[in-house]
């Protein structure tokens, strides 16, 4: 039987930070393959789109990568990093609309 799980409640780490002045990286990485593969379907470059109010063209790269039981998507900075304006120099607080992903595991 399934339940709803946040998904601050099952990976061990979920971070952002800068890939270039352009460009962010979301990484989401969990603890163990079987929590990784069940939530691995859930995440996706819709959701991620959704959450960032992006549309997917803005997603550079979406991995799931196994071996290490993370999803990592870069995205367009929707201003560069240290632009007038810009309030995340280091792109380490753009992770929050993650936190509120709840999963069916």
């Amino acid at each position: 039987m399934s339940k709803r799980v946040r998904l601050t409640e099952v990976a061990s780490v979920v971070r952002s930070k800068n890939a270039g002045p352009y460009e962010l990286t979301l990484d989401i990485i969990f603890p163990d393959p079987e929590t990784y593969r069940r939530a691995k379907g859930q995440i996706t470059p819709e959701l991620i789109a959704r959450l960032y109010r992006i549309p997917q063209s803005k997603i550079i790269a979406y991995v799931e990568f196994d071996p290490a039981y993370a999803i990592k998507a870069t995205i367009e900075r929707p201003r560069a990093s240290g632009d007038l304006g810009e309030t995340d120099v280091y792109g380490a607080q753009q992770h929050a609309p993650l936190l509120g992903i709840e999963l069916e595991l």
